[in-house]
């Protein structure tokens, strides 16, 4: 005979005993039915002042879930005493284990928490037999109290990024501490009123620290920053600036040629079916057979060679250390767009002008954008593992949560 009893061991349900234990069969699941009393020898202790209460105002028999004991959903019935308190009169019981209006004990919560970690909340809930919204809802609850209100202190540079939240061009905003790589706001929308709430949460003297704020050439978050951080220097990234060359250079181009082929419906195709392999890296061409295709294009069509080499040499703008450097190598690029007489070239080259300081501001804050671009990266895998989101703020501590940042 053992001489302890091991159900109170696995459990050790504080402030109650075990009266009765039953292990009951449905259908193929097996379920633990554990009764529990309070015990006699310890008063409940009040949720509101914490002080110990022998005098008990009220009860009602609760069913609560807890950890599986071995291969079986265990189901925990407990009398949930509300006491009469005499400061602060009547008071649920302060339990542990249990939240005060809890219907899982807290263990389980935390496990439920750790794995909606690493796994869509539709599998734990399955995995765990219980309803999507609870598991979602623990998971919100433990995110809150785990992450708390962002620590804005010493904030200096940050970059800012949109992603697509929703189908039909529904877009958020991620603002990011540069130098410890955190996520410290998310909002939903990509204009200078929907970014605006951060700045408000940073203060009017958080904002006079900023220094630098690298970001896309999003005309919002330009007029924004400069209102709120007009000492902070703006710093445009390589990424977006040459994703916007693809788009309103090589794009145009390469649908004014194709239109000027339609005469000749084989090389029409050949231009019109070269729109990736034109916007894709030269190094990230793997197959043999693309690289052929595009010397071949590159060799037929002298307007896309043109506009496809000064993409590539636009991007060593941002290999310079030094900002007489950089204007020199800029001064000779920009001459050699110019000078091509392509209208959509002409007219980025001309509109890139216009920003050029807050391009060569790289020299001195040297910002990487695969910081931004892994942070997008992760969250659409945030999203696809959950197959969507449709709360906001679920959402938005999820990508808090994959985004802590390093120590300061």
């Amino acid at each position: 005979m053992l001489d302890f009893d091991p159900i109170q061991i696995l459990g050790e349900w504080e402030g109650y005993q075990i009266e009765s234990v039953r292990r009951l069969r449905r259908k193929a699941q097996a379920r633990i039915l554990v009764e529990l009393s309070p015990r006699e020898d310890r008063p409940g202790r009040c949720s509101g002042c914490g002080r110990r209460v022998a005098s008990v105002h009220d009860v009602t028999v609760r069913r609560v879930r807890d950890l599986p004991i071995l291969d079986a959903e265990t189901l925990l019935v407990l009398p949930r005493r509300r006491l009469r308190c005499p400061r602060c009169g009547p008071k649920l019981e302060k339990l542990s284990w249990l939240a005060p209006w809890g219907r899982v004990t807290t263990r389980l919560a935390d496990s439920v928490a750790r794995m909606c970690q690493l796994m869509a909340v539709k599998h734990v809930a399955s995995y765990f037999r219980l309803g999507w919204d609870r598991v979602k809802s623990i998971d919100k609850r433990w995110l809150r109290k785990s992450l708390g209100p962002v620590d804005l202190r010493g904030v200096q540079v940050i970059a800012m990024d949109e992603f697509a939240i929703q189908k039909g061009h529904r877009y958020a905003t991620v603002i990011v501490d540069a130098l410890r790589k955190r996520v410290l706001w998310v909002g939903r929308g990509r204009g200078k009123a929907d970014i605006r709430p951060f700045f408000e949460l940073l203060g009017a003297e958080g904002c006079t620290q900023i220094k630098a704020v690298a970001m896309d050439m999003n005309a919002g978050y330009l007029e924004e920053v400069r209102s709120q951080c007009p000492q902070a220097q703006i710093v445009y990234d390589l990424f977006h600036v040459v994703a916007r060359y693809g788009h309103e250079v090589i794009d145009r181009v390469r649908v004014d040629e194709a239109n000027r082929l339609r005469h000749d419906p084989k090389a029409r195709q050949v231009v019109k079916g070269s729109r990736w392999l034109l916007l894709r890296n030269r190094s990230n061409i793997d197959k043999r057979e693309d690289r052929i295709r595009l010397q071949d294009l590159l060799a037929a069509n002298k307007k896309l060679a043109k506009v496809y080499i000064l993409k590539d040499d636009l991007k060593h703008l941002w290999d310079y250390h030094y900002p007489g450097a950089a204007m020199r190598f800029w001064n000779q690029w920009y001459r050699r767009a110019v000078r091509s007489r392509i209208a959509p070239l002409v007219r980025f080259a001309k509109n890139l002008k216009a920003h050029l300081q807050t391009i060569i501001a790289h020299c001195r804050w040297r910002l990487s954008t695969s910081l931004l671009e892994g942070i997008n990266n992760r969250i659409k895998v945030i999203k696809r593992i959950a197959y969507g989101f449709r709360d906001d703020e679920y959402f938005f501590l999820k990508i808090r949560a994959a985004f802590p940042g390093i120590p300061g």
